[in-house]
């Protein structure tokens, strides 16, 4: 089931890929949206050793649960980058209704023009084509010290710092993730 899932995940951003054509100015979908678990997404903030008062970013924040969780159990400073409106829009309301305004945000934004050099820790659950996309930026803006924790793909060419897996028997389609931690 996990490889028909991730069969469908990689069929889907290559549709996306075709559809918008490389002379399109809209902003290029990274990943489909798919949500991150909530027990996957405690456990990518814990193995990202986030602090109270950190920045993180979470690029392709989807319905914001990653940037919800990192403010409302973590005490950081979060922000989300997305560019599908009505995901931008339903983020918004969750962070509203739950009070974390001070510390929550989404931007409607092409993570690809995002200014990557403030965040202490950036979250990704994106396809490999597009980590190799975000990676030169990674390595151009991260400040020293900053930490990134990828779901699921890797980096080509960084050694992963700790490796961990967090199974989730509830997440039919994908019961076991694979977590990488990388420090700049």
């Amino acid at each position: 089931m996990r490889k028909l899932v991730r069969s469908f995940v990689l069929s889907a951003a290559a549709a996306a890929v075709v559809l918008l054509g490389a002379d399109d100015p809209k902003p290029l979908s990274l990943a489909p949206y798919y949500p991150t678990p909530t027990k996957v997404v405690k456990a990518m903030l814990e193995l990202g050793e986030l602090k109270p008062g950190e920045l993180l970013y979470d690029l392709g924040s989807g319905d914001g649960r990653i940037v919800i969780m990192a403010a409302q159990q973590f005490g950081a400073k979060a922000v989300g980058f997305e560019i599908d409106p009505k995901l931008v829009y339903q983020s918004r309301q969750r962070i509203k209704k739950r009070k974390l305004t001070a510390l929550a945000s989404i931007e409607q934004q092409d993570l690809m023009l995002a200014d990557l050099s403030q965040p202490d820790l950036i979250t990704v659950f994106l396809l490999p084509g597009s980590n190799d996309k975000i990676q030169p930026l990674l390595e151009d803006q991260l400040k020293s010290g900053a930490r990134v924790v990828s779901h699921d793909f890797t980096f080509r060419g960084w050694e992963a710092e700790r490796e961990i897996v967090v199974e989730d028997p509830e997440d039919e389609a994908m019961p076991i993730h694979k977590l990488f931690l990388y420090r700049h």
